[in-house]
């Protein structure tokens, strides 16, 4: 993959991005609590407990300006965002009962406070109403890439499960994981965009490639974050990964550098019951040592720079501004 500076440059903040579609995300949120409807009130209280978290409604703005990068002025792009945050949203949910995490956005998650059966069906729900309305837009297109997306997450799910606790997972076998978990429904948002704006198939599939690279990249920044971040910032306990027997970038490139003596001591910790704080000072410390941190960090950009250039297939718009402007705040941020 190449290095360098990215492809499009642009003299506006994500700040900015984030106050041109304020009203466009605004009324996302509308939708969303709209939506939820069921007749189930445990659903309806449960759903709103996470979405009131907030969240950074990353992939809803993504659909929004690949939508209008393809020419959309309509309003159905905002309902489907709430739709695709749906889908994200059940993830969540799946998510951290597989992870056991008891923290979500700095709050306590849906499984913590109501258990794990819970969780997991109202996650069903969520994947369920969002498919459902999906389907009343009879776009033989859009239901594709959305399905094949949910197919692929879970598939993604299934693959994190098998690598848990396996240090000799190989770098490629960690990024088809992310691609799959991660990558496959921020590529599906941008595609759906560009579906509704009634872009041509080479255009579909270039900001199909954009979303799928962009969400790689922002999965490598959040396994970066997950040993470097303010914990309080960042909304989940530090050194998650690890204490869950997860092999991310950081810790792959680190038991590939370190030495064999430091490579078993990695191993006896990620095979441990419990893990104080020592334990993932000294780790972090390695990775500083072997710039672990720091190759995470540079393959991120990496994917951002391919991403990037997918962007060459459209004439220069705000909206094009406007999504390498996201693409760079998926690896600047800071939580």
């Amino acid at each position: 993959m190449p290095n360098g500076p990215p492809v499009v440059q642009s003299f506006l903040t994500m700040e900015d991005v984030w106050e041109t579609y304020r009203e466009d995300l605004e009324e996302v949120e509308a939708h969303i609590r709209r939506n939820l409807d069921s007749e189930v009130p445990l659903i309806n209280q449960m759903a709103a407990h996470i979405f009131n978290g907030g969240g950074k409604r990353i992939r809803p703005l993504l659909l929004i300006l690949c939508a209008r990068l393809c020419g959309y002025t309509n309003k159905e792009d905002l309902l489907l965002g709430s739709l695709i945050e749906f889908i994200h949203t059940a993830t969540l949910l799946h998510d951290d009962v597989l992870d056991e995490a008891d923290l979500r956005r700095g709050q306590q998650t849906v499984r913590r406070i109501w258990g794990n059966q819970a969780s997991i069906l109202v996650g069903d729900y969520l994947y369920s109403k969002a498919m459902q309305q999906i389907a009343n837009f009879h776009n033989h297109s859009m239901n594709e890439v959305l399905s094949d997306a949910c197919r692929k997450m879970a598939e993604g799910e299934i693959l994190q499960l098998c690598a848990t606790n396996q240090p000799l997972l190989t770098e490629p076998e960690y990024l088809r994981i992310v691609e799959y978990k991660t990558g496959a429904l921020v590529a599906a948002a941008c595609k759906v965009g560009a579906i509704l704006g009634g872009a041509p198939p080479a255009q579909q599939m270039a900001l199909y490639r954009f979303g799928l690279h962009l969400g790689i990249a922002f999965q490598l920044a959040d396994d970066r974050l997950d040993y470097t971040a303010n914990g309080t910032q960042l909304g989940k306990t530090l050194g998650q990964d690890f204490m869950q027997g997860m092999v991310t970038l950081p810790l792959l490139h680190l038991l590939r550098t370190a030495t064999y003596e430091e490579r078993q001591w990695i191993i006896t910790h990620l095979h441990a019951p419990s893990l104080d704080t020592h334990i993932l000072l000294e780790l972090t410390d390695l990775m500083q040592q072997y710039g672990s941190l720091q190759y995470t960090l540079a393959r991120s950009r990496d994917y951002i720079n391919v991403a990037l250039l997918d962007l060459e297939h459209f004439d220069d718009s705000p909206a094009k501004r406007s999504l390498a402007v996201v693409a760079d705040y998926m690896v600047s941020r800071e939580r």
